[in-house]
């Protein structure tokens, strides 16, 4: 019961709604103590020139400085708000002359012309007796952290989105390298079967096939030249610069993978990932809502008052019989509103069922993404233990076949197969080492990566 002015805000305070979350994370590591993500993303990627496109974007990227902007929204709403509590003061002033007028309005006078002044000060404030306007606060407020949070999440996915296309970028270079190192392969066992042919020891389909095995070889290597370009468009747009080429100095296989990987704790993930943060401050800002619609059931007090001069001859509004002040208190309700009220009082609990879900499936999405790329992680390294293994064989098989094609031994298939099972093997092992490397990053990103980081503090050192 609200015994005293401000005394109590009706509607349900906010509570954190539960959470089914494992006490550890299924995967390998899941039970560490300590995160991954307690490293700043500068730690996380060591390669100089990865470091430097990270900080350009975050310096630079246009989503990221459209998040400062819906901050800057959400504070200037919040302030309006914020407002409310106080008295709001404000002033009128008017001067009329007309035939049988009084303050621009049509009043009998004998068909006189006459001239009338008014200045008035005013000042109105209402009465906080049921909290209506501490709860629309409480609401504005949430909403303020909750663009915090959005945009700690865009500064998160930057960093993440560059590592991953710069790795990407990585990839594409290593299989160029690999098509044109398998085109000059088919091209030297082109020349082979050409000599034998003349030597008239081979037959025109052995060079046939090799033809056409060199020419889908080199057929690749333009194809990877344009996706390198536009890979490094890509990243370029997330620099928020125009087209044009991306400085590197290291390769692929230069990028290490860190030996050890902690994940932390569940309950630990719900106060760092931001966007479940943000989801959690939108709930706050729906569960303030039903307060707000439950406040309108309930009457407004409000005091008024005002102080002034009136005058109906302009000659008498400096004198003392013009001036005019009145005090008083004002109380207004509803009665029958034909349901509105209740309409918004059901629209404001089922926008707060529907922020709660939305809490829930987000922080259900954090765990699954964790243990997914903790799984990908151990999984991943069996995968290309045996990728190098596949590799190192077929090496070994096309220079034993071309040994033994050269000696008479074996027919022309045994080098074309061979070659052409060496081909896709490594880029087959390219593409693990990448995902090797993409899985780090989706892993630091799952874990709400530098999530200690201050926002002035994202640039880096």
């Amino acid at each position: 019961m609200c015994t005293l002015i401000f005394s109590c805000a009706v509607g349900p305070d906010y509570r954190r709604p539960p959470i089914d979350a494992a006490a550890v994370f299924r995967g390998p590591d899941g039970g560490a103590q300590a995160s991954f993500a307690d490293l700043p993303w500068w730690e996380v990627f060591n390669d100089t020139r990865l470091k430097d496109l990270i900080k350009t974007a975050l310096t630079n990227n246009y989503d990221l400085r459209a998040t400062a902007s819906r901050i800057e929204q959400a504070r200037a709403l919040a302030a309006q708000t914020r407002a409310q509590f106080f008295p709001q003061l404000g002033y009128d002033g008017e001067i009329t002359r007309g035939k049988n007028s009084f303050f621009n309005r049509a009043a009998p006078s004998g068909g006189r012309i006459s001239d009338s002044a008014l200045g008035l000060l005013s000042i109105a404030w209402e009465l906080d007796l049921w909290g209506r306007i501490r709860r629309a606060d409480e609401a504005a407020r949430a909403q303020l952290f909750a663009a915090g949070e959005a945009r700690r999440g865009v500064m998160l996915s930057l960093v993440s989105d560059v590592a991953q296309a710069y790795f990407e970028l990585l990839e594409l270079d290593l299989q160029l390298e690999i098509a044109k190192r398998t085109t000059k392969s088919f091209d030297d066992t082109l020349r082979i079967f050409r000599e034998r042919l003349e030597g008239g020891v081979a037959s025109k389909l052995e060079t046939a096939r090799a033809e056409a095995s060199l020419a889908t070889a080199a057929s690749s290597v333009p194809d990877l030249e344009r996706v390198i370009v536009i890979k490094e468009n890509q990243i370029n747009f997330l620099l928020s610069r125009d087209p044009g080429p991306i400085p590197r100095a290291a390769v692929l296989l230069d990028q290490r993978v860190p030996p050890d990987i902690p994940a932390g704790l569940p309950s630990i993930l719900l106060e760092r990932r931001p966007d479940v943060r943000q989801a959690e401050q939108e709930l706050v800002a729906a569960n303030a809502q039903i307060g707000v619609a439950v406040a309108d059931f309930f009457p407004k007090i409000g005091l008024t008052t005002f102080f002034g001069r009136a005058s109906a001859a302009l000659s008498d509004f400096s004198s003392g019989k013009a001036n005019t002040w009145a005090i008083a208190g004002a109380v207004s309700g509803p009665i029958f509103q034909g349901g509105r009220l209740v309409g918004q009082y059901d629209q404001a609990e089922a926008q707060w069922q529907e922020a709660q879900l939305h809490y829930q499936q987000t922080a259900l999405n954090a765990f699954q993404e964790v243990s997914n790329a903790l799984t990908s992680r151990q999984k991943l390294e069996e995968i290309r233990i045996q990728q190098v293994r596949a590799v190192a064989a077929l090496i070994k098989a096309v220079e034993f076949s071309t040994q033994r094609y050269v000696a008479g031994l074996s027919s022309y298939f045994e080098v074309l197969e061979a070659q052409q099972q060496l081909f896709p093997a490594e880029n087959a092992l390219a593409q693990t080492q990448l995902n090797q490397l993409l899985v780090v990053v989706q892993l630091y990103k799952a874990l709400g990566g530098s999530w200690n980081l201050a926002d002035d503090k994202w640039t880096g050192p």
